[in-house]
Order: C-alpha cells, then structure tokens, then sequence
C-alpha cells in the first residue's frame, strides 16, 4: 500500500476517532485521545518517509489532532476545558519520558530479545520528546490563546458568537503550525540533519500541517453540532 493512502486513512482514522471520542463521552474522550495521540507522537515522529513527493517524518498528523481536539474544546466547552487538554498532554509526556527511559536500566535476561529493539527505538526518544514537550506547550497555549482572539474579534465585527467558526479555526491553527514546525525542527532535528534536509523537514511537515488544518474545520462544526444536540437534550429533561 503506497504511503500517500496509509497517510490519507490515517487522517480520516484519527480525526474520526477523536469525533467519535467526543460523542461517546464528552470532553473526557477528547482529553483521552490527546493524551495518546501526544505519547504515540513522540515514538512516531522518529521514523522518516517519503509521500507525495517530500521527505518528511511521521507524526505530523498525530500532533495535527491535538489542535483540532483543542479547537473543539474551545468552541464548545470554553478555554479553560482546552487549556486542560494542554497541561494534560505536558503531564502525559513527562510521564512517557520518565517511564520509557527506566526500562533502559533493567538487566534484561539471557532469554530476552527485545532489550536491543528498545533501545533501538527510545535512545533518541528523551530529546524528541523534551523538543515536542516545550514546542506542544508553547504552540497548543499560543493556539488556544489566538482561537479565542479570533472569536472576540469576529463576535465584535459581526455581532454574532458562533458565524465564522471556520476563520477561527484556520486563523489559529495555521499560524500556530508555523510556530509549531519551526520550533521542532529546530529542536529535534538541528545537528542530526544538514541545513537542507532540516529545511525540506519544515517545508513537508507545514504543507501536510496545512491540509490536516484545512480538513479538521468540518469535523469541529461536526462537533458543534454534537454539543449543541446534547444541549438541547440536557434542556428538554430539565
């Protein structure tokens, strides 16, 4: 299977499932996949491929759901509620870096046959992880912080709170992208790569940071759509 198709279903698996996640159960599901989609990231992000004519490293559309997870929350269970999805993931991604990096101190037995693998896998894992720790939280926070600059700025131009949900979305998460990109890049990647590679790393990363932005805008009105049910259904009880 073509690497262009496994990147394509995996957009549409894992924002799916993040949309799921929220009608299941509520904010709790969204907080959950964020925490998993932070973790997973971290071991993801080490592997390189080529799709679509660009060099670029995987995870991208991992982190790409925590910004659609953090738009949702935003739009419909305020900031503070997007805010803790945030600290949520920075707590998570301690714990994996604590925790992964333990196993490497064990004396493995004469039978074992994966010890090497591990290593393998989590020798670079501590600076992937401390470069997406600081990148997440500077890029999630300054995300949510502009989301809802975008939407005072709108409710006050246009008089209405909830038009223009798809300049919100968009006017945060692609310019939150940029930063995002450049700092882990920058990061993870400054002295493993030359100057060239680090730049064609930036250039695919934004351009697939660009599609995954522009396809998460229906699943937040998706989601709109599912709070707005459960509101009207909470109301109809009481």
């Amino acid at each position: 299977m073509p690497n262009e198709l496994i990147l394509i279903c995996s957009v549409v698996f894992i924002y799916g499932a993040a949309l799921l996640g929220y009608l299941i159960f509520g904010k709790t599901g969204l907080y959950c996949i964020s925490v998993i989609a932070t973790i997973l990231a971290n071991i993801e992000v080490t592997i390189m491929i080529n799709a679509f004519g660009m060099e670029q490293t995987l995870g991208n559309i991992l982190f790409a759901v925590t910004f659609l997870i953090t738009d949702i929350l935003s739009e419909c269970e305020g900031k503070k509620a997007a805010q803790t999805a945030v600290y949520a993931g920075i707590f998570s991604s301690i714990f994996f870096l604590v925790l992964s990096q333990s196993w490497m101190l064990y004396t493995p037995s004469s039978a074992d046959t994966m010890m090497p693998s591990i290593k393998t896998v989590f020798s670079n894992t501590p600076r992937m992880i401390l470069a997406s720790l600081v990148v997440y939280a500077i890029s999630q926070m300054f995300d949510v912080w502009l989301y809802h600059k975008w939407w005072k700025l709108t409710e006050k131009k246009f008089g209405n709170k909830r038009k223009f949900l798809w300049l919100r979305n968009n006017g945060s998460t692609l310019i939150s992208q940029i930063l995002n990109t450049a700092l882990f890049t920058a990061f993870a990647f400054l002295g493993t790569y030359d100057i060239p590679t680090l730049i064609s790393i930036f250039l695919s990363s934004y351009v697939i940071y660009i599609f995954t932005s522009l396809l998460d805008t229906p699943f937040v009105y998706l989601a709109r759509k599912i709070h707005d049910k459960k509101l009207s259904k909470e109301t109809a009880k009481a």
